[in-house]
């Protein structure tokens, strides 16, 4: 008995740890993705151009296929904006201007609100 509730409660901390490490990367996954989206996309169009080969089983091109960037696709109508012919940005006459930041001084508690 002692044997097998040992076994028991062995497996049950490895599914946790399995759990766990499958939060991880997937958070991790999201995480790189927001702040490094180049590096994301350009990572998912090489292992989507390794597994979209030939040679590959159907089941691994398809995820090949759906691991595809929409930018690597190279269809004008996916509105991605690099090649400059698909017509989605601004003409840089109605592009916003920069405009410069004003900091003021913080006003004291006393103060009285005057309008400027």
């Amino acid at each position: 008995m002692q044997h097998r509730k040992v076994v028991h409660l062995n497996m049950n901390l490895w599914s946790q740890y399995a759990v766990i490490a499958l939060m991880v990367t997937v958070s991790l996954l999201y995480t790189l993705g927001k702040l490094a989206p180049q590096f994301t996309t350009r990572a998912l169009a090489a292992a989507s151009a390794s597994l979209v080969q030939p040679q590959r089983a159907g089941v691994m091109q398809a995820l090949g296929r759906r691991l595809r960037p929409a930018q690597a696709t190279g269809s004008c109508g996916d509105g991605c904006g690099t090649c400059g012919s698909c017509g989605t940005s601004r003409p840089a006459s109605e592009r916003a201007e920069a405009q410069p930041l004003e900091f003021r001084p913080r006003q004291k508690l006393g103060d009285a609100v005057t309008p400027q």
